[in-house]
């Protein structure tokens, strides 16, 4: 929360925190969501997840207005990223939405190529496989009952690892040259660490960067590129507000010569 807060501040973003105890109620919570999506001032509201237990996350989630939807979870965002063709989402998931950042700005080519997504989550593993379907890859989506996970990563030429669990993903996973790019974040146990652990992604990075021909640290790789996405929709919802056109997150590819 401290780094979106500060990222805002520093591209001049006006920011409101309305902070509530744990024990307060799903109502006071809901009134609030309702304040914000009525305030014309407010251009993208952001629920921090996850919410306590008592509170049905779902309901609260879906309170907020599609035009104001900055983590691009509702049912019309996800719906229009999924669908070919039609009227683009108002904002993309924020992590999914950096995982191809990083992918088009490192050149790496999708058209064609086969892609593995590792976790089916509604905030990462389904959306970033829609997005890189629409971009021509041949995606297979792996879960906890997917069988033999590992010999699909090996036909991979792009991983992307948000299965939530630490180090899963080994070096000898992976086809020679795969691009890598580890989504999870995890505690591990290390008593030289100065707080007793540190932080590990879903794949063993120190096996993977032997193989993979390009591979994201953890921390420091996703983690800043979801702040970023999440900038970039709350300009986006602030352009949509005044009748302005909506910044693409996927590039037109570039025709070769001849083409």
């Amino acid at each position: 929360v401290r780094s979106k807060k500060r990222m805002a501040e520093s591209l001049g973003f006006h920011s409101v925190d309305r902070t509530f105890a744990e024990t307060a109620s799903e109502e006071a919570v809901l009134a609030c969501v309702n304040e914000l999506n009525n305030d014309p001032r407010v251009h993208a509201i952001l629920v921090q997840l996850p919410l306590p237990k008592h509170m049905d996350e779902h309901r609260i989630v879906s309170a907020v207005k599609v035009e104001k939807d900055v983590d691009g979870f509702s049912a019309a965002n996800i719906g229009n990223l999924a669908l070919r063709g039609g009227v683009p989402p108002l904002a993309v998931p924020c992590t999914p939405a950096g995982c191809i950042e990083l992918i088009q700005r490192s050149g790496v080519e999708t058209s064609g190529k086969e892609a593995v997504v590792l976790g089916r989550s509604n905030i990462v593993g389904m959306p970033v496989a829609h997005l890189l379907q629409s971009m021509d890859a041949t995606v297979t989506v792996c879960h906890s009952r997917t069988k033999d996970i590992a010999a699909h990563v090996k036909r991979a030429d792009i991983v992307i690892a948000a299965i939530g669990k630490p180090e899963f993903v080994k070096g000898e996973w992976l086809k020679p040259g795969a691009v890598v790019i580890d989504v999870g974040i995890n505690s591990k146990e290390d008593p030289r660490a100065k707080r007793g652990y540190r932080l590990v992604g879903d794949v063993d990075f120190d096996s993977a960067q032997r193989v993979a021909g390009a591979i994201t640290p953890v921390p420091g790789g996703v983690g800043p590129m979801t702040i970023v996405m999440l900038m970039k929709n709350t300009l986006n919802l602030a352009r949509h507000s005044i009748g302005l056109e909506r910044m693409p997150l996927r590039r037109a590819p570039t025709k070769k010569p001849g083409q």
